[in-house]
């Protein structure tokens, strides 16, 4: 079942696992909607999902989260899933950098999210996966 929303419960969990961890690297999984898809009353002209999301929701982050210590890290396209479950297919894998988790949190609970990068972000995706991860310590 596609999903595109991160719960409370969601980044609670996350936020209790990773503590004071840092920096985090936020995985996303996204496959985009062939057109996106605004609320009704949406005065936003017709765009694909892909520009819905790299032209309307990436500006519109990066203006909430102006401020704070994050920033981008890696996107690059998907051109096959060699081993995962069967029908997974992703068109990008976009990877951000956070100094911590909580600034993640701070962004992302914030009313100024809500308002004006989220739309943007459920016009965008049909599907998302969001991945936290940390660098751990290898063995040498």
């Amino acid at each position: 079942m596609a999903t595109i929303e991160c719960t409370p419960a969601a980044l609670q969990a996350a936020g209790e696992a990773l503590g004071d961890a840092g920096p985090v690297y936020m995985v996303n999984l996204v496959c985009y909607r062939t057109e996106a898809v605004y609320e009704a009353g949406s005065t936003f002209p017709p765009c694909s999902g892909r520009e819905a999301y790299f032209q309307r929701y990436a500006p519109a982050f990066n203006k909430v989260a102006q401020g704070e210590d994050y920033g981008l890290f890696w996107v690059g396209n998907v051109h096959g899933v060699l081993v995962g479950s069967d029908g997974e297919a992703w068109d990008d894998i976009v990877i951000v950098r956070y100094a911590s988790f909580a600034v993640l949190r701070r962004i992302l609970e914030s009313a100024a999210y809500a308002e004006q990068a989220a739309p943007h972000r459920r016009a965008a995706l049909w599907d998302w996966k969001f991945i936290a991860t940390t660098q751990p310590e290898l063995p040498r």
